[in-house]
């Protein structure tokens, strides 16, 4: 079981700071939680043979289309300040 204590620990390194009515509920509902897990260790899966991914998918890759070059000359010409080929932004940082 799920003590105060344990929950206090973990909200601090969720970095989650809880009211006493929501640590209340936290506990009742992990309680359920690990209870059910605890459910689950009882289940026989002796002879089940375990996943290996899960899915039959795989991915789907496209070639690199290296003749599409954009034009970039409009946009460049229509920026407000250039500098030796680059834009010019105002500083982010001082």
């Amino acid at each position: 079981m799920l003590s105060k204590k344990d929950l206090e620990k973990l909200a601090n390194l969720a970095r989650m700071d809880l009211k006493p009515a929501e640590e209340e509920k936290l506990l009742k509902d992990l309680g359920k939680i690990l209870d059910y897990f605890e459910e689950l260790k009882e289940v026989d899966t002796e002879k089940i043979e375990p996943l290996t991914g899960g899915t039959e998918s795989q991915d789907v890759f496209r070639e690199d289309d290296s003749d599409l070059v954009l034009d970039k000359g409009p946009a460049i010409d229509a920026f407000p300040e250039k500098s030796g080929g680059y834009l010019k932004v105002p500083p982010v940082f001082d």
